[in-house]
């Protein structure tokens, strides 16, 4: 599979398909520490700039187009300017891409205030212009708390597929949430996209225009194959929660950092219990004490003499499913500068948080996959 990702920031994509053996055909990024951290990973990539001016790029075989186009104009704590802005018109420029290249596949990503922006009109034009160019598609919003990390992060995924809604929505859907039954919101995933495409072909015992609908509306909110990551609630608990009330990480608001709110602003500063000892200071030198651990080894956290720390950019890359110090890159030298300058907290926080959840995302890219070698399968026989 042959993919090309526009507003691409750190390439979430690219990390989440690599085990599928899936090639990043360009990148679209403008920012510069995102474009640092892609020209370190991704040297043999090229890196295509502004997305507005794709009609200057190469001629390409792309099987899917994705991509996060900016959320700010659609979000709830935005301007909700919708399509008035500038940065909303991109989700435009992103369906005149997938004109441009005509891929198989499409995924495209925005914050739940997308759903209500204008009315709900600017997320129909949206669905609207995917259906002029002739894609079928399903939109499903999926939080990253089902994907195993350990923080709660809803986002609305449209994935598309040329000339077939059907094999869009067995991508997003298993067939409990097709047929009008969503599994209970903690239970494992257990749907395979086999199960899905039953459900929606010809014959099958699921009423055509309820699927129809449940696609429409989103269908139910659980989803993921792994069970409800544990995570650190903010009064130092852990474990399993009441995920509708629960607090997973404090947040204090300051001009940029870490985001895993609704709002998808990047403003959002992570702040984590730890333990205190006396007049001791927190321990947070080792993966043991920090809240987001390889093996989220949380049960070390005490419930007194609680305070507050701010999450590490190692531990934010760990909440998104980055390799550790995936960000930590050095930035391109200024002048007649000769030693390395390495990348801020602070734009590693920034970048992160207008990120994609890179388990969330690798579920999507296996489940289409699964759609296309069954396709495979039933044209061969």
């Amino acid at each position: 599979m042959r993919f090309l990702s526009v507003c691409s920031g750190i390439e979430a994509a690219s990390v989440a398909w690599h085990p599928l053996g899936w090639e990043p055909v360009a990148f679209s990024e403008i920012e510069p520490f995102p474009c640092a951290v892609l020209t370190h990973h991704y040297p043999n990539t090229p890196n295509c700039g502004d997305m507005t001016k794709f009609k200057d790029w190469p001629d390409a075989t792309v099987d899917l187009l994705c991509g996060g186009t900016p959320c700010q104009s659609f979000s709830v704590a935005g301007l909700r300017k919708g399509l008035d802005d500038p940065r909303g018109n991109l989700m435009l420029t992103f369906g005149a891409i997938a004109s441009k290249y005509r891929p198989r596949w499409l995924v495209w990503e925005n914050v739940p205030g997308v759903l209500s922006s204008n009315g709900g009109r600017d997320f129909g034009t949206f669905l609207g212009m995917l259906g002029q160019l002739g894609y079928g598609f399903a939109y499903r919003v999926l939080d990253a708390q089902y994907f195993g990390v350990a923080q709660r992060r809803r986002r609305v995924f449209v994935v598309g597929c040329l000339g077939d809604w059907r094999r869009a929505a067995a991508v997003l859907f298993e067939r409990q949430s097709l047929s009008g039954h969503p599994a209970p919101s903690r239970e494992a995933w257990k749907g395979a996209p086999a199960d899905a495409l039953r459900s929606t072909d010809g014959g099958s015992d699921v009423n055509h225009a309820r699927a129809g609908h449940l696609l429409a509306f989103g269908g139910n909110r659980t989803s993921g194959p792994r069970d409800v990551a544990s995570a650190l609630s903010a009064h130092g608990g852990t474990g399993r929660h009441d995920f509708e009330t629960e607090t997973f990480i404090p947040y204090s608001l300051r001009g940029e950092g870490f985001d895993a709110s609704e709002d998808g602003t990047g403003r959002g500063t992570p702040l984590v219990p730890v333990a205190f000892h006396g007049s001791q200071d927190p321990d947070v030198s080792g993966d043991v004490t920090h809240p987001v651990g390889r093996n989220q080894g949380l049960e070390t956290c005490v419930h007194h003499a609680m305070q507050v720390r701010r999450l590490t950019p190692r531990e934010c890359e760990r909440l998104m499913g980055f390799p550790d110090d995936y960000t930590l890159v050095p930035l391109p030298l200024k002048g007649r500068q000769t030693r390395v300058r390495w990348a801020s907290d602070s734009a590693r926080y920034k970048a992160l948080g207008n990120s994609w959840a890179v388990p969330v995302v690798r579920w999507i890219g296996e489940r289409i996959a699964d759609v296309d070698a069954i396709q495979a399968k039933r044209e061969a026989s």
